[in-house]
């Protein structure tokens, strides 16, 4: 099935669907969506690559699989073997949800966090698969998304996403200039705060995701969130930039193929 859209960052592995997984993963595909679903631990991580594998040799495809250890799950000691044996796998398209969370930061916990997210890139280069990277500012001097980007200049032999964009414009083109795209949730539907960045990210420089079950778009809010709502992120990506919702939903679909090699 040739996709209409692409959810690049889903959760569909996890709990939120334990009832109906197998009728989400059917809307989404009766919509002509296809989506990504992205590991933060061990345990989601392989629960992604095994509801990828059931998908595609069951011969239905569409669904794909990131894998990696959130950077707020520094409880569990990274295990480069471990995520390497599953990155190599052909399901797996991005090494993610990895990079720095100041938010409700612990202390003492950056120089952690900066060290398991080299060991993240080391393992992208390694099996040459692009990042999936989750930044998030908190409270304080400490600025993730600059620590970030001197990481990756140091570091990284590949690109990615910046998964859930909520920098400011002057961040957006320091990613862009190292060959970053950006994607973003359903927050557009209900609030303007990023419209400045969207605007000026080249089209195909920009994805779309639903980072469900959370960040449900209106017209759905106060409901789960699902893949098939990617939908309504292209409406709101096609509105703010004042371009044309079909021409947006084919590059959207274009640049997912381009950075993540879906087939």
């Amino acid at each position: 099935m040739e996709p209409k859209y692409f959810d690049i960052h889903s959760h569909v592995q996890f709990d939120a669907y334990d009832t109906d997984r197998n009728d989400v993963i059917a809307r989404a595909h009766d919509a002509g969506v296809h989506m990504m679903n992205v590991g933060t631990q061990k345990d989601t991580s392989i629960m992604a690559v095994e509801l990828a594998e059931k998908y595609h040799s069951e011969g239905d495809g569409g669904v794909y699989a990131a894998v990696a250890q959130h950077p707020t799950c520094i409880e569990e000691t990274f295990d480069p073997e471990f995520y390497e044996s599953l990155a190599r796998k052909d399901v797996v398209k991005a090494i993610g949800e990895c990079g720095l969370d100041y938010f409700r930061l612990e202390e003492g916990t950056i120089e952690l966090q900066k060290k398991i997210f080299v060991q993240h890139i080391e393992l992208a280069n390694k099996v040459n698969k692009p990042l999936m990277l989750h930044i998030r500012n908190g409270e304080g001097n400490a600025n993730a998304y600059q620590d970030t980007i001197d990481i990756l200049k140091q570091y990284a032999r590949v690109k990615g996403d910046v998964h859930f964009f909520a920098g400011d414009w002057g961040i957006a083109q320091q990613f862009l200039e190292l060959g970053f795209t950006l994607s973003f949730t359903g927050v557009l539907t209900f609030t303007k705060d990023y419209d400045e960045v969207v605007r000026n990210i080249p089209l195909d420089m920009i994805m779309s995701e639903t980072d469900c079950p959370y960040i449900t778009p209106t017209p759905f809010r106060g409901k789960r969130n699902e893949p098939m709502h990617v939908r309504e992120v292209v409406k709101a990506i096609a509105r703010i930039k004042d371009e044309d919702e079909e021409k947006v939903r084919a590059q959207l679909v274009a640049t997912a193929k381009r950075v993540f090699k879906f087939k």
